[in-house]
């Protein structure tokens, strides 16, 4: 992810690393859970800020929202996988819609904050000293002179391989981004299959198991065990404990998805589901404004984005299910759960705090970024939904 990130700021000039790690993040937030991503990347963010003298924010915001975009729209992410399943919606179909939604809220929202870090916001002064290397001088919080035009320029500096190194090269470009677009490329052959081809035929059951999300994800796995394992010198023990590592992240979201998803079950199968149903039926809104305000009000209320989209999900199944809605028009009800799982990221939320930490920020200049950062781009994600809804 590192090399990513490096290559993605070489390619795009100094001028435009603010740009180049919203790029980074977009792309390496498919694969990557948020929490995971802006762990990896925030170093990086770090390194820019100190070399250009820049605030950390004109680095760090529009990288973060990226991350959590992606997070809130897209398969594979748990929270956009359990939406599908539970409404009926393709997962392909989700990926083909939701990508060019999610990069155009991804653009959108690098250029909101290219205005909302013009100003000073005060820095906790540990994290200033860990970016810029030096102590603030008096009070209890440090501020770093915002970017006159919104953006830095910065000149990072790669560590230089020694003749003593013996850690293995970094991988390219090329492999990393190989790696990253695996997946979506075989979810979305297998629904290309699904719609193009024939029943019955050899060619659109091949693509049709492929194509499965977690066949798929499978597939991606072993290829990185052995092109950034294996190939790189790794032996099996290595390999197995790296992947091995992962599971207890991974154990925390299937847990929390599985628990979204009974407690939606367990609406439908009393019948509260329908109830609610009913009354939101009778507020003449439509499938879509309901998905999203039903999701934002979810987020809002308790913090987590999987969470809020799987009780979405179970609590609309019963009303979409009378709509009687065709496939992409339960592709685009599931990104518009997604903007509004991704909008309204404040207090309550887990990542909320993971931002605002690791960029030095207050509670309330934390509320005055990142909080109307991710609704704006929220509220966007929305709009661009529903202009496609008339599409299709």
């Amino acid at each position: 992810a590192a090399a990513f990130a490096h290559s993605l700021i070489d390619r795009f000039g100094s001028k435009r690393t603010p740009l180049a790690l919203t790029v980074a993040g977009f792309v390496l937030g498919i694969p990557v859970f948020f929490e995971v991503g802006l762990i990896i990347l925030m170093p990086i963010a770090y390194g820019v800020a100190r070399a250009s003298r820049k605030p950390l924010l004109v680095y760090a915001l529009p990288m973060g929202a990226a991350m959590l975009t992606v997070h809130a729209f897209l398969p594979p992410h748990p929270g956009a996988v359990a939406v599908s399943q539970a409404i009926g919606a393709d997962q392909g179909l989700v990926l083909l819609l939701g990508i060019p939604v999610t990069a155009v809220v991804v653009l959108l929202g690098h250029l909101i904050s290219r205005r909302m870090t013009r100003r000073e916001y005060p820095m906790d002064p540990a994290v200033h000293a860990e970016v810029y290397g030096e102590e603030p001088t008096g009070g209890s919080a440090a501020s770093v002179p915002a970017a006159d035009d919104g953006h830095g320029t910065a000149v990072l500096t790669k560590p230089a391989p020694t003749t003593t190194d013996v850690t293995p090269a970094a991988p390219s470009f090329g492999m990393v981004l190989t790696l990253i677009v695996t997946p979506i490329l075989l979810i979305l052959a297998g629904t290309l299959g699904q719609n193009l081809l024939a029943e019955g035929t050899t060619l659109r059951a091949v693509l049709t198991v492929l194509g499965a999300p977690m066949v798929a994800l499978l597939i991606d796995v072993a290829l990185c065990a052995y092109l950034l394992g294996a190939r790189r010198g790794w032996d099996r023990a290595h390999i197995a404990n790296v992947m091995g590592s992962a599971l207890p992240g991974v154990a925390m979201v299937i847990l929390v998805a599985g628990a979204g998803g009974v407690f939606g079950k367990v609406l439908v199968a009393s019948g509260i589901g329908d109830a609610i149903a009913d009354v939101l039926d009778r507020t003449g809104l439509p499938a879509l404004v309901l998905a999203f305000l039903m999701a934002l009000t979810l987020r809002a209320a308790q913090g987590s984005t999987t969470v809020a989209l799987i009780t979405t999900a179970g609590i609309l199944t019963p009303l979409l299910q009378r709509a009687d809605l065709s496939t992409a028009q339960l592709s685009l009800v599931a990104l518009a759960m997604g903007a509004g799982g991704l909008a309204v990221s404040h207090i309550n939320d887990a990542g909320y705090w993971m931002f605002t930490k690791l960029a030095g920020l207050d509670v309330a200049s934390g509320l005055r970024t990142w909080t109307v950062l991710t609704t704006t781009m929220g509220v966007i994600g929305f709009g661009l939904t529903a202009a496609l809804w008339p599409l299709v």
